[in-house]
């Protein structure tokens, strides 16, 4: 692969990421707006991943697609049944015992314990440029999220247990797509988090959305913030690799305070705009840096 051909790659991966972080991004908002319709969460999480699944397997399936077997398919279930459910309980129980603020730091560390363990485990080298990338995006982060960080310790235990999972489930994905591919390995995760999500919403009770506004809400999370946000992100994995993926998604906050400004009328501070010019800045040395040193 020549280098012109490598930095094609890069930017494709960048674009994929800034799809994914505008996905992840946007949650937030359609979440507030499904909420108002009358949907509870555990209805809102089958809904968004099972028609997410369904769609995401149509596709595939009309265009050949092949399916995991053996292994492969067993890691991608048990990421999308206990990864992402795993990380979600501890997210929104860290969620009861600390303040939202300090959850959304916590969980943002991730990118870090990602190019750590990417370091670790596929012996890669940080780089002082890329360290310096990753504490800037973080810092950035921090300065855009803040607010309270009021927490219990179980608040604390709760937000890094969040970050860790997501942070392993990652690392599992980036070792996995190069044999099973981006499509059919999110196809598979969502399914699997659905048919888990779908017990505990028939447990709990189905409460449907009671507006069309609800429901074209709950289609934006299921589409935009599920689907596209998912497999982008796995294809931003496969052409920069998790830690650079990570680093980028940094950009969600940014998305979110953005459109809660633009939408919902919510007042951006300068310490949050200071902190959204230092995710741009991490973003653009990662996504203009040389492919061969990716």
């Amino acid at each position: 692969m020549n280098e012109t051909t490598k930095a094609a790659e890069r930017w494709q991966g960048v674009a994929w990421i800034m799809a994914s972080a505008a996905g992840f991004g946007a949650m937030a908002i359609f979440a507030k707006i499904a909420y108002a319709s009358g949907v509870t969460l555990s209805t809102m999480l089958f809904l968004r991943f099972s028609i997410a699944g369904v769609l995401l397997a149509a596709w595939g399936s009309a265009h050949g697609m092949r399916w995991p077997r053996g292994r492969d398919l067993l890691w991608l279930i048990v990421m999308g049944a206990a990864g992402y459910v795993g990380q979600a309980f501890c997210y929104f129980t860290a969620l009861k015992y600390a303040s939202a603020g300090l959850v959304a730091l916590l969980l943002y560390l991730y990118p870090a314990i990602v190019t750590l363990l990417s370091a670790l485990l596929y012996r890669r080298k940080i780089g002082i440029a890329r360290a310096i990338a990753v504490a800037l995006a973080l810092l950035g982060t921090a300065l855009t999220v803040g607010g309270d960080l009021s927490s219990q310790p179980l608040g604390i235990v709760f937000g890094l247990g969040a970050a860790l999972i997501y942070s392993i489930y990652i690392i599992a994905g980036e070792g996995i797509l190069p044999r099973v591919g981006a499509l059919p390995a999110s196809t598979v995760i969502i399914l699997a988090a659905a048919i888990v999500y779908g017990g505990a919403a028939s447990a709990e009770g189905l409460a449907w959305p009671r507006t069309v506004t609800g429901w074209l809400a709950v289609l934006a999370i299921a589409i935009f913030s599920t689907l596209l946000a998912i497999l982008g992100f796995f294809k931003g994995i496969e052409k920069l690799g998790a830690a650079d993926a990570s680093t980028l998604s940094t950009l969600e906050p940014l998305v979110t305070i953005g459109l809660a400004f633009l939408v919902l009328g919510e007042a951006v501070t300068a310490v949050q705009l200071a902190g959204g010019a230092l995710i741009l800045v991490a973003v653009i040395y990662l996504a203009r840096r040389d492919a061969s040193r990716a």
